[in-house]
């Protein structure tokens, strides 16, 4: 475990051991330590069994109390939406709706790099190396935060307004592996590489999707992400020159145009329609004799 985190965790959880002192602020016991008081965001839910005591590299503590909360009803309208995850926009949705996920603000970041300097400057071990880097760790924490809250918020969204919700199943830890290389064979490109890894980190990717998964349980596709962005949402062809630019897509073969991302999301969401179509199979009156199709996923 790292200096900078800790953790404890509860064996057991009695009732009696989380009381509300107000309306903000609560009081839990923890073991061979005491009361401790906390601010209290939420109800603790019933049927909490342990609780876990911890503390970020912020130097900030938290009590997080072990319940499975229910899933996000399903709408039964029987829409589908698609979307698409990008680091120009952290999600394009098939209706065109674009989101980004909140970052630092520019004078945070200004502060950030003044903070990164004096952390180059500071003679490793010191007093003053240890609070610079304590001051950097609460910017960042902050970010994270922000980046969690949108998660949070923009998933609970789209499981309340659609049945079934499209995503590409990207391999995100692959995608943003180091270009470092080694001693013996550097890699290339290893600074732009870097920028790139920090954007779709720094986009929410995983996040999104895991908590889509958990607030709706089988109703989110995950679906081959093969030329979703170079094939044309209107007439179907795949033109890797179409991509005009970050945000502008141009089919030359039907001349439709939209947002890249949009038609990328579009694109998520046929696919979803395929998949969906191939699990309920073809209506056939006597048997058909098929190879298994390992590769479909499961709706439902």
């Amino acid at each position: 475990m790292s200096p900078d985190t800790a953790r404890l965790e509860a064996p057991s959880f009695r009732a009696g051991d989380v009381r509300r002192l107000s309306r903000h602020v609560g009081e839990v016991r923890v073991p061979k330590v005491g009361w401790i008081r906390f601010r209290w965001s939420r109800a603790v839910p019933d049927g909490v069994k342990s609780y876990r005591v911890t503390r970020d590299r912020a130097g900030r503590w938290h009590v997080a109390f072990a319940a499975i909360p229910d899933p996000v009803p399903a709408p039964g309208t029987g829409e589908v939406v698609g979307v698409d995850r990008g680091v120009a926009v952290s999600a394009a949705s098939s209706t065109g709706e674009m989101l980004n996920a909140p970052g630092l603000r520019d004078t945070e970041k200004a502060r950030l790099r003044r903070l990164l300097r004096k952390l180059a400057r500071a003679r490793r071990g010191s007093n003053r190396r240890a609070k610079v880097k304590a001051a950097i760790a609460r910017l960042k924490a902050r970010e994270s935060d922000r980046r969690k809250d949108w998660v949070e918020k923009v998933s609970t969204d789209l499981a309340q307004r659609f049945d079934v919700i499209a995503v590409e199943d990207l391999q995100i830890r692959a995608m943003t592996r180091s270009a470092r290389g080694t001693v013996e064979a550097p890699g290339r490109n290893v600074r732009a590489k870097a920028g790139l890894n920090r954007g779709i980190l720094a986009a929410g990717w995983g996040g999104l999707v895991r908590r889509l998964e958990d607030k709706a349980p089988g109703r989110v596709v995950r679906v081959n992400p093969a030329y979703t962005s170079q094939r044309c949402s209107a007439c179907g062809i795949v033109d890797r020159e179409a991509r005009e630019s970050q945000a502008r897509y141009r089919c030359r073969s039907c001349g439709y145009a939209c947002n890249a991302e949009v038609n990328a999301a579009r694109n998520i969401e046929r696919a979803a329609g395929h998949v969906v179509s191939a699990r309920e199979g073809p209506r056939v009156a006597g048997p058909v004799h098929r190879e298994p199709q390992r590769d479909l996923l499961l709706v439902g």
